[in-house]
């Protein structure tokens, strides 16, 4: 599977996007990253072995501690990608605009509207 597939195969899942949300606030150990979740902490690692395939996470060793972080860099190729296509629909938009400016009709000047009473009989209504 290419890089992009699987990042965005590791972004598929609600949980890992979770975990990453919690390390976009800092590094976290596996026991603090588990805490919201309820799942075992065998679950959560397999999640963070995707997370760490994906490059998305780095996982390191302190004394007993496996503390985890967050990788910007996995993320850059999505993000290229999502951009790419980002600025091809908002040209997309513009040319739609453009085209909707050009063959737009042209609002006609209001016409009086007609009165009720002949010339003739204003004439007669002002004499009075």
């Amino acid at each position: 599977m290419d890089a992009l597939s699987q990042t965005f195969s590791a972004l598929a899942d609600p949980t890992r996007r979770a975990i990453l949300a919690r390390l976009a606030d800092g590094d976290a150990t596996v026991g603090e990253l588990a805490e919201p979740f309820d799942m075992s902490l065998p679950a959560v690692s397999r999640h963070l072995k995707v997370l760490t395939q994906a490059g998305l996470i780095e996982r390191s060793t302190e004394a007993q501690w496996r503390r985890c972080t967050l990788r910007g860099e996995g993320l850059r190729a999505a993000a290229d990608w999502i951009e790419f296509y980002r600025r091809f629909w908002e040209q997309q938009f513009d040319r739609l605009d453009a085209f909707l400016a050009r063959t737009a009709p042209t609002p006609e000047a209001p016409k009086p509207a007609p009165s009720s009473k002949s010339s003739k009989e204003k004439r007669r209504v002002r004499r009075s």
